[in-house]
């Protein structure tokens, strides 16, 4: 479902980062982090292109290596002080689209399936913004106060609390006309228009910042390759006493 719209997919690279270094140039699974955004905008059947926007001309091989577009972002908008709505609005200017999807490489376990499920819903609910979220059920407190339950009451079952959703960010898209207008009015535009929030999957919603996540993403997916059927779940021997087995 694309009501043949012009969807385009970034995908960012800094050359930097704070918390792990060269992040994106990191091997998971013997490739590099930024391969799996790549392949799966790729392979979700839903751009008319992808282009790798980046700070660093080092990323034009990563780019020629997966046969897709590269775009070298002014250098002032490569600090670690840059705010994406700058970026964006950058790329929106140089790249004209009707749609922009930001595919963030921090989410390696992101699939082509899920992006299009994430862009079609977008379209479906006439979105001007989207932002991808998780489903927490927990109980959860903010500056030391209930979120999503009461101290007054019996402790509630976590089933039975209302979701928080944090923010994942491995897909964040906009129509481009609608931000390229707040942005020049205000000087920001991340939540410009009708908004939108779509809870993706556990495995989506695994974010790399640091190089614990790095070595999970990459345990993940060794473990995926080398055990491509399904598993399923095993019990103790007492659960078969327990169903009278």
């Amino acid at each position: 479902m694309n009501n043949n719209l012009n969807i385009i997919a970034m995908i960012p690279a800094r050359i930097g980062s704070t918390r792990l270094k060269m992040k994106n140039l990191a091997l998971v699974n013997g490739k590099p982090l930024i391969y799996y955004a790549i392949e799966a905008a790729k392979t979700s059947g839903v751009f008319n292109k992808v282009v790798l926007n980046s700070d660093s001309e080092i990323f034009a091989e990563i780019a020629r290596r997966y046969d897709v577009e590269f775009y070298q972002r002014p250098k002032e908008l490569g600090s670690s002080t840059t705010k994406s709505d700058s970026v964006v609005y950058d790329f929106m200017l140089k790249h004209p689209s009707d749609v922009l999807a930001w595919a963030n490489p921090t989410s390696p376990l992101q699939t082509g399936d899920e992006i299009k499920e994430v862009i079609d819903y977008f379209i479906k609910e006439e979105l001007d913004t989207l932002i991808t979220t998780k489903e927490e059920q927990v109980h959860c407190v903010y500056q030391d106060k209930p979120v999503n339950f009461k101290t007054e009451e019996i402790f509630a079952q976590t089933q039975d609390l209302e979701p928080v959703q944090p923010f994942v960010y491995s897909i964040m898209m906009w129509r481009n006309r609608i931000f390229i207008d707040v942005y020049e009015k205000h000087g920001y535009a991340l939540f410009c228009g009708n908004v939108g929030y779509y809870p993706v999957s556990k495995n989506a919603a695994l974010v790399v910042k640091t190089e614990e996540d790095l070595m999970l993403a990459d345990y993940i997916m060794r473990e995926k390759k080398q055990n491509k059927e399904k598993r399923i779940i095993e019990y103790d021997k007492l659960v078969h006493v327990l169903e009278g087995g």
